[in-house]
C-alpha cells in the first residue's frame, strides 16, 4: 500500500482507510495471540504437575514479558493511528459509497477540489479564462458543501459526500 492515510492528505479514498484499519488490526491480533500463547506456555510450566525445571519456567516468564512488551510498544506506537482511523470510519461510513471508494476532502483544500470538479464536469473551461476567473470560488465551494458532511480525522475537518 502507498503511504498510510493521514490527516495531512488533501484527498483520501475511503478504501485506503479501510485497508489500513485491517492491516493494523491484523498486526495487533498477531501480537495479542502471541501474548495468549506465551501465557498458556507459562501456565503449563508453573503447573505443579509439570516436569519443567526452574530454568524453563523462567524462560517462559521472560517470553511472556517480551510478548507483553511488544504489544504495549505496538499500542503506544500504532494504537493511536488505529483509533483515529476507526473513529473516522465510524463517523464517515454512513456515506453512500464508503466501502466502494468515497472521497474525503480536507477542509482547507475544498475550494481547490470544487474548482477541479467544475472543470471535470465541464462547468468551466480548462484554462480558467473568463468567466471562470471571476467566479467567487469561496461561495461555489460553500454551495457544494451542501451535498457533503463534515467529519473529523484526528482533529482535522474533512468533507465526505452525504
Amino acid at each position: 500500500m502507498k503511504d498510510a492515510p493521514s490527516n495531512s492528505d488533501n484527498v483520501i479514498d475511503s478504501r485506503d482507510i479501510i485497508k489500513r484499519i485491517e492491516e493494523l488490526q491484523e498486526e495487533r491480533e498477531v501480537l495479542v495471540d502471541a501474548v495468549a500463547e506465551k501465557r498458556e506456555t507459562l501456565n503449563d510450566a508453573i503447573d505443579p504437575t509439570s516436569c519443567l525445571g526452574k530454568e524453563e519456567r523462567q524462560e517462559a516468564r521472560d517470553a511472556l514479558a517480551e510478548a507483553e512488551d511488544e504489544l504495549k510498544t505496538w499500542d503506544e506506537d500504532d494504537g493511536q493511528e488505529l483509533k483515529a482511523l476507526t473513529d473516522l470510519a465510524d463517523e464517515a461510513s454512513a456515506s453512500p459509497d464508503w466501502t466502494y471508494g468515497e472521497t474525503l476532502i480536507r477542509d482547507s483544500y475544498f475550494q481547490d477540489y470544487a474548482m477541479q470538479l467544475a472543470e471535470e464536469i465541464g462547468a468551466i473551461g480548462e484554462n480558467l479564462d473568463w468567466p471562470a476567473c471571476h467566479i467567487d470560488w469561496d461561495a461555489a465551494a460553500d454551495a457544494l458543501k451542501q451535498d457533503y458532511t463534515r467529519v473529523d480525522f484526528d482533529g482535522v475537518d474533512y468533507w465526505i459526500r452525504s
